[in-house]
């Protein structure tokens, strides 16, 4: 089991505030690409691991990180051969081929119920999920037990989707005198950090020597639900959209900058702990004249480009702002088109009223 934890990535210089409805690019450009999981196909010594994550570390380690260098946007996650069973009977209907066509894996998959407190992501896929963000391990099931997988992602701190699906594995190692042994079929249960994207079942397997790895029968389910960081309240569940926010009604900018996380689990008591580190900065570097802002509501989502997740967005505003202006639904770069997913907003409820001097209701400026 490893564990991780956060530490501070110090810029060395300010990166510069875009404007609060546009992605920002120059944070984004900045940040390490999200690791893409190895899980073994043959390897009787691995056949489940898991991820440890500490949301109490990870939360100080950002507020420690926040208070060092607040123009920093991406603190960063620290963070076999046997020959037997070799040969395959000419003629043999041990071919992927029928292992993708066979009936009764498509029927357990289709059949599968959706788990109470569950969503499914998609179901009965030949392929499994990649650019998934916060990769947290796996098992190997005895049988296409979705109940039983959710379960045990739901006793993994911080797993929120999870991935079952049948694997059509080589029985030993394929070599240059075993090139094509018999096949064996692992049920996999893959855990994760972030949601699921529907259309992210695009591992259709690989070869080794003359062996074909396929995948069948693939269903992922999302957690439905979403804990509240301490201190803060009224999760507003947004969908596929992130806040678009106007100015208040005094004509201020309420945008305070975003933080972004690529490793670990999604986790909004991130994003708490550096609204809350943001706040107590300003405290302690007040503004020559005025009064020094502080973070009241954050919005977090998962950052897409296509179907690869690029991270953790946290925005922070000096006030909170209805779901009413969640209309940015994302951004084309290019040829790459960014969207946003599994967004939710929290208010702050202990760092002071969110309502700026002489606005009476800033929910409609």
């Amino acid at each position: 089991m490893r564990s991780y934890a956060l530490v501070a990535l110090l810029a060395g210089a300010a990166i510069a505030t875009p404007v609060p409805q546009e992605i920002d690019w120059a944070a984004v450009d900045a940040l390490d690409p999200i690791p893409e999981p190895t899980i073994p196909i043959v390897d009787a010594a691995a056949a489940a691991t898991t991820v440890t994550f500490s949301a109490s570390a990870a939360a100080s380690s950002v507020a420690s990180a926040v208070l060092a260098n607040p123009t920093d946007t991406t603190p960063k996650m620290v963070k076999r051969v046997d020959d037997s069973g070799c040969s395959v009977q000419p003629g043999s209907s041990d071919t992927a081929a029928n292992f993708l066509a066979n009936t009764d894996i498509s029927a357990a998959a289709t059949s599968a119920s959706t788990p109470q407190g569950w969503s499914l992501a998609y179901s009965n896929q030949p392929g499994s999920s990649q650019g998934v963000y916060g990769y947290m391990g796996y098992s190997v099931l005895a049988s296409y037990d979705v109940a039983g997988c959710t379960a045990s992602c739901d006793k993994i701190v911080g797993c929120s989707s999870v991935n079952i699906y049948f694997e059509r594995d080589p029985s030993v190692s394929p070599t240059s005198t075993c090139s094509n042994p018999a096949s064996q079929t692992v049920i996999k249960c893959v855990y994760y950090g972030g949601p699921i994207a529907a259309g992210s079942a695009t591992n259709t397997g690989q070869w080794q020597n003359d062996f074909q790895v396929v995948i069948a029968g693939s269903n992922a389910y999302v957690n439905s639900s979403i804990a509240t960081p301490a201190g803060y309240q009224n999760v507003v569940p947004l969908g596929n959209a992130a806040i678009n926010a106007p100015n208040d009604c005094n004509g201020m900018n309420t945008y305070m900058g975003v933080k972004i996380f690529s490793t670990g689990a999604f986790d909004a008591g991130l994003c708490a702990a550096a609204c809350s580190a943001t706040s107590e900065y300003d405290r302690q570097h007040p503004p020559a004249s005025g009064i020094p802002q502080t973070c009241q509501f954050f919005n977090t989502y998962v950052l897409y480009n296509g179907t690869q997740a690029v991270g953790q967005y946290c925005t922070m505003y000096n006030e909170t702002w209805p779901a009413a202006y969640a209309t940015n639904v994302g951004q084309w770069r290019g040829n790459d088109h960014f969207t946003i997913g599994y967004s939710y907003a929290f208010s702050n409820t202990t760092g002071g009223a969110d309502v700026p001097v002489g606005c009476t209701n800033p929910a409609h400026p």
